[in-house]
């Protein structure tokens, strides 16, 4: 059975798991994945290659979020001559348009997925792209009970599941090997620099917070420097310190030094907290999370951690304050953590999932 992935997200290192995953959970499927040599700066990792087979196309307009395409694949879908094309991007990007039509064109059957959790109507030729993956596919992939909500109302009338993109590899995203230490406190951002992500409220939150601790952020973008001037003005820049963005290889040992992650996210007009998957990496090693009530936010976390009102300081900072303070609800809450990723978030549990829509839709 010949299936073609096409998936700009699987050129980061980590996500290649799950297909790893998807190609031993069905030994007749022949698994083929498309991706770009790199996306938005991120180069191609080759981490987890086993089982399936990993085709390089160049990208035409490469980066751009709307415009982007595979010039070749054509080619490729004439050779491979697949019963399905999966479809990883959003229905309204000329990748998906221009792939689906390809697909279709070869009798194959096709699926999308999608992440967008607000109603969002998009002017001519996005929205004209949108409506014909609606009208002319299989089988609708999202993120979120939201995104669900929001595919409904603009008209998909198929089969659709909730089920995120990717979970994490268990045996990679690990607790430490040896206990973390408690004498002082290591609290952590991961993730964009950008206003929506909420990194100043983080930063307010820790100004005058008692105990022995120190903070990372780590990651890039636009805001960095503003947020720099914020930890100056706030007087905590000897105890914050400004990491850039390490291969995602490298993350789980970043994570065993890290005793409290925080995503603090706020909803924009054009933007709502989609999934927070740093939150699943920390708690598969370990650590306790705390996340604003943002989009997905709490349905991730579940009873595994502690969530706060958006952009609400005083709340995320009594929390954290009572987090440092407290070693045994911090293990509790690690732990918990641990247990909620193993039974909802691996990498096998998505893709054993993603192979029973393959079988449902191929009859």
């Amino acid at each position: 059975m010949q299936v073609v992935m096409i998936s700009k997200a699987c050129v980061v290192g980590t996500y290649q798991r799950k297909l790893e995953e998807m190609a031993a959970a069905w030994p007749e499927m022949s698994l083929t994945v498309v991706v770009p040599p790199r996306w938005q700066g991120t180069a191609l990792e080759r981490l987890h290659t086993r089982g399936y087979q990993l085709e390089v196309l160049p990208q035409a307009l490469a980066g751009n979020f709307h415009w982007h395409f595979y010039p070749t694949l054509g080619r490729l879908l004439r050779r491979i001559r697949p019963a399905l094309v999966h479809l990883d991007e959003e229905p309204y990007n000329f990748a998906t348009y221009h792939a689906n039509r390809l697909a279709r064109r070869y009798g194959a059957k096709t699926v999308w997925f999608s992440w967008q959790n607000l109603l969002r109507h998009y002017p001519p030729p996005f929205s004209w792209w949108e409506r014909h993956t609606l009208n002319h596919s299989d089988y609708a992939l999202v993120g979120s009970r939201e995104a669900e909500r929001v595919w409904r109302k603009k008209g998909y009338r198929g089969p659709m599941r909730v089920l995120p993109q990717f979970g994490v590899d268990p045996k990679t995203f690990t607790p430490p090997p040896t206990p973390r230490p408690v004498s002082s406190v290591h609290l952590a951002y991961v993730g964009r620099l950008v206003p929506e992500k909420g990194v100043d409220v983080f930063l307010h939150a820790l100004a005058e917070l008692p105990g022995t601790w120190h903070a990372s952020i780590l990651g890039d973008g636009p805001a960095r420097e503003s947020l720099r001037r914020l930890t100056l003005r706030l007087g905590i820049t000897d105890r914050v310190t400004f990491r850039p963005a390490v291969p995602s290889g490298a993350m789980p040992r970043f994570y065993h030094t890290v005793d409290i992650l925080v995503l603090p996210s706020r909803t924009r007009p054009n933007w709502m907290e989609q999934f927070g998957r740093v939150l699943i990496e920390a708690m598969a090693c370990g650590v306790t999370v705390v996340g604003a009530q943002s989009g997905e936010i709490p349905q991730v976390i579940g009873e595994a951690g502690l969530t706060f009102p958006e952009a609400d300081v005083p709340a995320l900072h009594h929390i954290l304050r009572e987090l440092i303070s407290d070693v045994a609800r911090r293990q509790s809450l690690g732990r918990a953590g641990r247990v909620r990723v193993l039974t909802h978030y691996t990498q096998r549990h998505i893709a054993e999932e993603t192979i029973k829509v393959y079988r449902e839709v191929l009859g």
